[in-house]
């Protein structure tokens, strides 16, 4: 009987689709909320409500925030994706020795396929989605047919890469633009490590709309700043000149402790012209107007001024009002007197800054009297840090030297010198080849403003002509960080008559890796002992390998037909030589990709099976036996055995049922087949 049941139970499948999310939200409900269920198994969605009512209140009236597709668009998010990627090493740059990667292909499949291998990994997501604005196009969101049917069902008349443009004619602009943002955010939020930090850049078309749908998404508690930025370029159609976008910044979990500060560029620049206006002995008045002058122009917006007494060479400081509290010192009172007239200043209306002890610390005062009193040279003078005006009727400041400042919070609102057009001409020989890309300073600026550990990656699923990328190369030759990277850009084709495409990109994507590709031979060039990764794999997605993921039912037939028709399919579409030679790796890759190996793997064929290619699969932490060969000799069976304590993954049709039955009661759950 033992032996019966064992020959009769059924074998592990591997995982052939990327993760069922919405099976898994279910169970995770199951599990913290049973009474919530019926006794068939069913979701008691007036019980889930009336939980999460507060007493008192209405489930029916509540503030929502609600469109058309709302609903299955969030569907959509959490259903599997069969397709997969297939590596395109010609396009790729150092593709054995590199960890980045860049995607060609929807980024919502792309995003559902890499939910196994990165799931709460990424240290931070920048997007710069359509702003939906003209004719803005809009990304399909169904790759369950054949890749075929899939782009042309969406308006595809070559290769499958046109898309649809949403125009306000069809009365669904903003819902459809909705759609298509909440279920790649929602699968975004997914990949955040706890202490991740989301950007995405968006117009005044969608901004009000943007925020209200990431409050859904990350948590209203979540959000960080709405960040304006000055991009320069002053438009003129309300007859009022704009020249800002805005940035959002939300959290993973807010409970984290997250530090956004502000690169210091600029200041050796300041340095520097504070040691040449001394050599030349310029006067301290005039040497102000020229170091303010520097300062203002690098963008920093606090003010400076120079200190200087007869014993000390001047250096650059700024001065804080000591008079406006914060929440912990609002109304905080004691007595200051002026350094010099031994007169008490005014205490200001809501009170101090700073509690006693620590104005008394930063003025080196001790029992009411300053133990250092520096004359400045404009009559003002200075104790400790705290600077005093000549009188009395001046409350002090407090001040800090701009030499010992290590970093500066990341301001709401941002300038940039750059210009990302420019930057892409630049790369491209002088060829106006993108529109409208962002300057690599402003992202740099984002990027650099989280502390980061090593390996942090990075993604960025609307990647445009790949600035993310550039940017983060950049940032890693400057400061030794291994900041590796993931884009993924749609193969959306560029407009014919566009110089982009008589240069021979044909699409936006291809334009994307050429563009990462010189920045990189740019960056080499000009750091030739770099060790930073300036290479990158690209992959694109396609359809998977495995028949059973081409096979689309008809939802009209019955079950039994639906059944029918698969076994059809299957048997029409053998999988013959899916496991040979030609296209063994990319079966690896997919087999890799959605059990969570992920692609950066290592494959060793191990030499103690000599009849059959028995492989050691290793990637993101884990490993695996893998062997697809058919058919299985008795001895890579009896040799099988002796790793029992490892994952095994084999090929299906290759056991027959005696190799079936030894190795599932050697192997047990360890055992699964393909």
């Amino acid at each position: 009987m033992m032996g019966k049941a064992m020959t009769n139970k059924k074998t592990n499948s591997i995982v052939i689709t990327s993760p069922d999310l919405r099976e898994e939200r279910i169970d995770e409900l199951k599990r913290l909320f049973p009474d919530m269920f019926d006794g068939e198994g069913n979701l008691d969605e007036k019980a889930l409500r009336n939980l999460a009512a507060p007493d008192g209140i209405s489930t029916t009236e509540r503030f929502r925030f609600e469109w058309a597709g709302k609903l299955q668009s969030k569907r959509k998010a959490f259903t599997p994706s069969r397709a997969t990627l297939v590596a395109d090493p010609e396009r790729s740059v150092d593709f054995d020795n590199t960890q980045n990667m860049i995607i060609e292909g929807d980024n919502l499949e792309a995003l559902k396929l890499l939910q196994n291998t990165y799931f709460e990994r990424v240290k931070c997501i920048y997007i710069d989605p359509p702003y939906n604005k003209d004719a803005d196009v809009i990304y399909p969101d169904d790759y369950s047919e054949t890749k075929k049917a899939y782009w042309q069902k969406n308006g595809t008349i070559k290769d499958g890469v046109k898309l649809t443009a949403v125009t306000e004619s069809n009365g669904r602009k903003h819902s459809i633009w909705l759609n298509i943002m909440q279920s790649r955010l929602l699968l975004a939020r997914q990949l955040l490590r706890h202490d991740g930090v989301i950007f995405i850049s968006i117009g005044e078309d969608e901004v009000s709309n943007l925020r209200k749908l990431c409050d859904e998404i990350f948590g209203e508690e979540n959000f960080i700043e709405c960040i304006a930025w000055n991009k320069r370029i002053p438009k003129n159609d309300k007859g009022i000149g704009n020249i800002h976008e805005y940035i959002l910044v939300y959290v993973k979990d807010v409970t984290i402790k997250h530090e956004f500060t502000m690169r210091k560029d600029g200041l050796d620049d300041i340095y520097d012209l504070v040691k040449k206006l001394k050599n030349k002995k310029v006067s301290l008045k005039d040497s102000e107007v020229e170091i303010k002058r520097l300062y203002k122009k690098n963008d920093y917006d606090r003010g400076i001024t120079l200190y200087n007494s007869m014993d000390e060479d001047y250096r650059l400081w700024g001065k804080i009002n000591m008079s406006w509290p914060n929440a912990n010192t609002f109304g905080t009172t004691y007595e200051v007197l002026h350094p010099i007239t031994n007169k008490p200043v005014k205490i200001p209306d809501r009170g101090w800054r700073w509690k006693e002890e620590t104005f008394d610390d930063a003025s080196k005062r001790v029992d009411g009297k300053y133990k250092n009193i520096v004359p400045l040279h404009d009559g003002s003078f200075m104790c400790g840090k705290i600077w005093f005006a000549k009188d009395e009727n001046t409350q002090p400041s407090s001040i800090t030297y701009l030499d010992e400042v290590k970093s500066f919070l990341l301001r709401s609102i941002l300038s940039m010198k750059s210009d990302g057009g420019v930057e892409v001409e630049n790369l491209f020989d002088g060829k106006s080849y993108f529109s409208y890309p962002k300057p690599t300073s402003l992202l740099t600026t984002l990027f650099s403003s989280q502390v980061t550990g090593n390996d942090d990656l990075y993604i960025d699923f609307f990647a445009g002509s790949g600035t993310s990328a550039d940017s983060l190369m950049n940032l890693n030759v400057e400061d030794g960080g291994n900041r590796r990277y993931i884009l993924v850009q749609l193969p959306e084709y560029t407009d014919e008559k566009s110089e982009a495409f008589k240069a021979g990109y044909k699409t936006i994507s291809s334009l994307c890796i050429e563009r990462v590709r010189r920045a990189t031979e740019k960056l080499r060039k000009e750091n030739p002992k770099t060790k930073t990764d300036t290479g990158f794999r690209v992959y694109c997605l396609t359809d998977s390998h495995f028949s059973q993921n081409l096979f689309t039912p008809d939802l009209d037939k019955s079950d039994a037909e639906k059944t029918a028709a698969l076994e059809e399919h299957l048997k029409a579409n053998r999988q013959g030589n899916l496991f040979g030679e030609e296209t063994f790796n990319d079966v690896v890759a997919e087999i890799s990709l959605k059990n969570g190996y992920g692609l950066f793997y290592d494959l060793e064929k191990l030499d103690a099976f000599p009849d059959n290619a028995v492989y050691k699969l290793t990637g993101n932490g884990k490993s695996t036996l893998l062997c697809l060969d058919d058919p299985l000799s008795e001895k890579t069976i009896d040799a099988l055995q002796a790793h029992s304590d490892e994952q095994l993954i084999i090929a299906r049709r290759s056991l027959d049922t005696t190799k079936k039955w030894t190795l599932q009661s050697a192997f047990k759950d360890n055992l699964h087949t393909v």
